[in-house]
């Protein structure tokens, strides 16, 4: 009988802290993965999945260390110091695709150069065969204009397409055990459905065993054979998909279940795992009856009105020569949001759905087209006044902090700086109040961002945005990097804002589950236009356009889990 892809007994992962106590953040976690099966690992932000995959890598950040346990790859046992086992070479038997690829690619090296260079040393393959070898990755995992994008840089790809490039590298020379950290959460639905169908196609013709982290439960039913629930790094449910997610036994198991968006109907607010503290339902409350209180000015019904806006990149001349050839990202799109809207726009990666976010936060300049706030035409130079009314949550949460600024620091900036707070003291009270709002620890403002999952800096960035007191929110893909749990908080807390005070979202999201249930209206983008503008149950019940009808028709559910095919691994 062949070794298991991946086996684990026992791990225990600790974390010293300076008091003198120690965290174990993997707590005696058992798994184990046979050759051909795809093996999920969920769990709320910080309940140790991570970990437990950078720990067999040997990728923990001191002072964490592995206290207990034993893993073995392929059957042979795993050195914690250095992630090597004898015989399997990390990047040729074991691929890794991690949260966040900025950090997974290198910025001064081109894709062809990075993906290239591990065909080259681990294939032996010649600079031209694996050019080619790579060209076939890149079309395999849907990037577009492979042959372009194979000499771009990490910064000229979209977020998804980055992704997809670390996907390709990590697959690259058929590894026998596949780690995949949220390999989709910056995927739109398309990409996602055919990375899945590219491991799951790995996993039966070649035997490839995946531990596949990830909060997004849709994903566990279309793809995974078992499953494994972390809380507070340890296991509190485990065993084959069917079974955990249509009849899970714990609680825990049972409220995560049902805080999964639906997309067949729209409820009135999120499940939630009822186990939040006094402290957290005390903020929000504040937030929700004080802290944000409704503006007595009038405004037009359409607080952001969108005409005719056209975005193009590399259009400009270049020293006074004449000018290049460019692409046009948004192409004679138009749109109006009504004041206390939340107002969607939907589509795959690079449909410009980001382009129009960030013309309308200032942060792109418009080739042509207007953009009116609350009636007052706004160009490039916005006045300080708008730009506290205007606030936005980016898609990338690492790279939204600053990592050399406390977080009570970077909280109280906006606050100071619009005139929002008194003085110090006042911003003091107010950041608590956001951070507890946000679910986390009141203590957290005088952390680095590098002391808190992806998860948890999405929601510190949230509550960011939220601390100018802004009329308008733009979210640009605001809960990818939140599991389930939190993001039904966070939503649940700004649909409550919305209603309590008239806040304004422009709500920009792959995640069409989660329009469904937030949006009142939704924009279908498709190569830089809108094809597709309709009430978000109507979109939903009755949509009009084929790419439309497509994007519905990929998105993993749950509920589908019935009809899944059987599964691909061996285990019983």
């Amino acid at each position: 009988m062949s070794a298991a892809a991946l086996s684990i007994r026992g791990l225990r992962v600790e974390y010293p802290l300076e008091d003198g106590r120690v965290v174990a953040a993997v707590d005696g976690l058992d798994l184990e993965i046979a050759q051909g099966e795809i093996h999920a690992l969920v769990g709320e932000s910080g309940a140790g999945k991570t970990t437990v995959g950078n720990a067999l890598m040997g990728l923990l950040d001191a002072p964490g260390r592995v206290a207990a346990g034993r893993v073995a790859i392929a059957g042979r046992n795993v050195d914690f110091r250095t992630g090597r086992a004898a015989g399997i070479v990390q990047g040729r038997d074991v691929g890794a695709i991690f949260q966040d690829p900025m950090t997974s690619l290198n910025p001064l090296f081109t894709v062809e150069s990075q993906i290239g260079e591990t065909l080259r040393f681990h294939l032996g393959l010649d600079r031209e065969a694996a050019r080619a070898r790579a060209l076939d990755l890149l079309r395999a995992v849907g990037i577009p204009e492979p042959e372009r994008r194979l000499k771009a840089y990490p910064h000229q790809l979209s977020g998804g397409q980055r992704q997809r490039v670390v996907i390709a590298a990590a697959l690259s020379c058929d590894p026998k055990l596949l780690v995949a950290d949220e390999p989709t959460t910056a995927l739109d639905v398309s990409v996602q459905a055919q990375i899945l169908d590219l491991v799951r196609a790995l996993v039966r013709e070649r035997g490839l065993g995946v531990l596949l982290v990830t909060h997004n439960m849709g994903v566990v039913a279309e793809i995974a054979d078992r499953v494994t629930v972390m809380r507070g790094g340890k296991v509190v449910e485990s065993g084959k998909v069917a079974d955990v997610l249509t009849r899970p036994k714990h609680a825990y198991v049972q409220g995560l279940v049902a805080a999964v968006p639906r997309i067949d109907k729209r409820l009135a607010r999120f499940a939630t795992i009822g186990d939040e503290t006094a402290g957290a339902q005390a903020a929000r409350d504040d937030l929700r009856t004080r802290y944000m209180r409704p503006r007595a000015e009038k405004v037009p019904d359409a607080i952001l009105e969108v005409a005719n806006l056209t975005v193009e990149y590399g259009s400009g001349s270049l020293l006074g020569l004449g000018r290049k050839g460019g692409f046009r990202a948004v192409d004679d799109v138009s749109f109006a949001v009504k004041r206390g809207e939340i107002f969607g726009i939907v589509g795959e990666s690079g449909s410009g759905k980001t382009t129009v976010a960030n013309a309308v936060a200032g942060l792109v300049r418009t080739a042509a087209g207007t953009i009116r706030f609350a009636g007052q035409a706004i160009g490039e130079k916005r006045p300080r006044a708008l730009r506290g009314a205007m606030q936005m949550v980016f898609q990338d949460p690492y790279a939204s902090l600053n990592s050399r600024m406390r977080i009570d620091d970077a909280l109280a900036e906006p606050m100071l700086f619009h005139g929002v707070a008194a003085g110090r003291s006042d911003a003091d009270a107010r950041i608590a109040m956001l951070i507890e709002a946000v679910g986390l620890a009141p203590d957290a403002g005088r952390r680095y961002p590098f002391a808190f999952s992806g998860g948890q800096r999405q929601r510190l960035s949230i509550a960011r945005a939220l601390a100018a007191e802004p009329q308008l929110v733009v979210c640009d893909e605001p809960t990818s990097s939140l599991d389930v749990s939190v993001q039904a908080q966070i939503l649940n807390l700004l649909k409550d804002l919305r209603d309590a005070t008239g806040l304004t979202l422009l709500f920009i999201s792959h995640d069409l589950a989660v329009v469904r249930q937030m949006c009142d209206r939704v924009a279908v983008m498709q190569g830089g236009r809108i094809v597709e503008l309709a009430d978000c149950d109507t979109l939903f019940a009755d949509p009009q356009h084929a790419y439309t009808k497509r994007l519905l028709s990929l998105v993993p559910n749950v509920a589908r889990i019935g009809n899944r095919l059987e599964p691909t691994g061996a285990s019983p």
